[in-house]
């Protein structure tokens, strides 16, 4: 239903538009670690010698690809962070269904492109679309409980 909840005045579809791309998102974050494990553990270096001993492997801290993906779990967390925080701010804020979709939506795609160009080193303008977004965000939550 499109009812409004009415303890934050907030309407259910923006809530709903929230805890998908919400969730889509911190899943996002969660899962990338599994992607640096991956390459830990397929090309046998570690962090920590306890690590290695117990896979084999070596000590090395500055694998390109293990670091790489790390690096790109890093720049994940400093971007879909704020935009959790930001977009629930957003929402209490009165913005239209579709501005607040178009908002949550290139910020998704932005991440996703991002993510798979700095994995494979290719140019990452794609961060670009989404730090404009939490801009876009951060500015109208300011204005609106300035």
């Amino acid at each position: 239903s499109s009812g409004i909840n009415a303890e934050y005045g907030v309407p259910n579809e923006l809530w709903r538009l929230y805890g998908f791309y919400a969730s889509v998102m911190t899943f996002k974050l969660a899962t990338m670690f599994a992607f640096t494990a991956y390459h830990r553990i397929t090309k046998k270096v570690f962090t920590n010698p306890e690590d290695a001993a117990k896979h084999g492997g070596s000590v090395d801290r500055d694998n390109e690809s293990v670091e790489r993906t790390r690096r790109a779990h890093l720049n994940d967390m400093e971007n879909i962070i704020p935009f959790l925080v930001l977009a629930l701010l957003y929402i209490t804020t009165g913005p239209s269904y579709t501005l607040a979709l178009w908002h949550f939506r290139v910020f998704a795609v932005a991440r996703f492109t991002h993510t798979i160009c700095y994995l494979n080193a290719l140019p990452r303008s794609a961060f670009l679309f989404g730090l404009l977004v939490n801009i876009s965000m951060g500015v109208q939550c300011i204005m609106h409980y300035m």
